[in-house]
């Protein structure tokens, strides 16, 4: 699987990348939505880890101009989980919402991978 981690919170992306590497996947890692964008395009992922809150472009921003072909799933995560929610993040296009901080990073992993089963 190709996954995309799109996030300005370096231990963020470098845990996702390590962890979805560790089960054999493709990862490539954007610091910011525009980046992100840029990646997204360019490397087609099968799926998207995207933060809510970033610099330069952000999550809800990316998701509303996210190339439609071939269609990525989005995992949207945020530590603002008052204002976020899997309802609200499946309105705004995501298919999942995980709260930040993760309590394992390998369960997230694992709940990507069945995303895409």
């Amino acid at each position: 699987m190709k996954i995309l981690v799109v996030d300005d919170e370096k231990l963020i992306r470098r845990s996702l990348q390590k962890a979805a590497q560790k089960k054999g996947h493709l990862v490539e890692v954007a610091e910011d939505g525009k980046i992100g964008l840029k990646i997204w395009k360019e490397f087609q992922p099968d799926l998207v880890f995207l933060d809510v809150l970033m610099p330069e472009m952000d999550g809800p921003t990316l998701l509303q101009m996210r190339p439609l072909e071939p269609a990525a799933k989005v995992i949207l995560m945020s530590a603002f989980t008052g204002k976020y929610d899997s309802d609200k993040a499946q309105k705004m296009g995501a298919d999942l919402f995980i709260p930040k901080p993760f309590e394992d990073i390998n369960e997230v992993i694992q709940v990507a991978e069945n995303l895409i089963k």
